[in-house]
């Protein structure tokens, strides 16, 4: 009787945890899923190819804009791809998340220098966004490298980049592009 018990109370706690890790999951749906997947209403998705972004290793990393009808509504995301060896990693970055990135950088540029005269044997800098997507540089031994990662979760999701400049006219090509959908 007492190992019954037992058996019982662990059932209930692991379907208990089990129902708390799912309502988890679902409270972090992206903006992107979270606008794509409404049901009850035709989603249309259109892809405008942009120049992309040369990553430090030689290759690179296609971008686009893509702009989601949903009923009547619309919205607008940059999207930065990065191909795997076994699957891509995809930044989804909404419209106003994308200007504060773009503010970020700028705050970012002007900390470098700072950080670069402190001579730290390591030092991470970076702005994330609400759906997980960061840029920021790190600095080992007085050599400064910037990345970008892409996805929350997940390896192979993280673009080190060769010039800042280039995401900087990634992230104003998208901008601007975006401005000129909406009109």
């Amino acid at each position: 009787m007492k190992n019954y018990i037992t058996i019982m109370l662990l059932l209930a706690t692991t379907t208990f945890f089990a129902q708390e890790t799912k309502k988890e999951l679902e409270k972090e749906k992206t903006k992107i899923d979270a606008f794509a997947s409404k049901t009850g209403s035709i989603i249309k998705l259109t892809d405008y190819k942009l120049s992309g972004i040369k990553t430090l290793y030689g290759g690179l990393s296609e971008t686009r804009i893509r702009k989601i009808n949903s009923g009547s509504l619309v919205s607008y995301f940059f999207q930065i791809e990065k191909q795997g060896k076994y699957s891509n990693s995809t930044a989804s970055i909404e419209y106003s998340d994308l200007l504060e990135v773009m503010k970020a950088i700028n705050s970012l540029k002007t900390e470098v220098e700072k950080d670069l005269a402190t001579n730290p044997e390591y030092l991470e800098n970076k702005f994330t966004t609400v759906d997980g997507f960061k840029i920021g540089y790190m600095i080992n031994k007085g050599k400064t490298t910037w990345f970008l990662q892409l996805e929350k979760y997940g390896s192979d999701n993280t673009i080190f980049i060769e010039n800042l400049e280039m995401v900087e006219k990634a992230f104003e090509e998208a901008k601007n592009k975006i401005d000129e959908l909406k009109k």
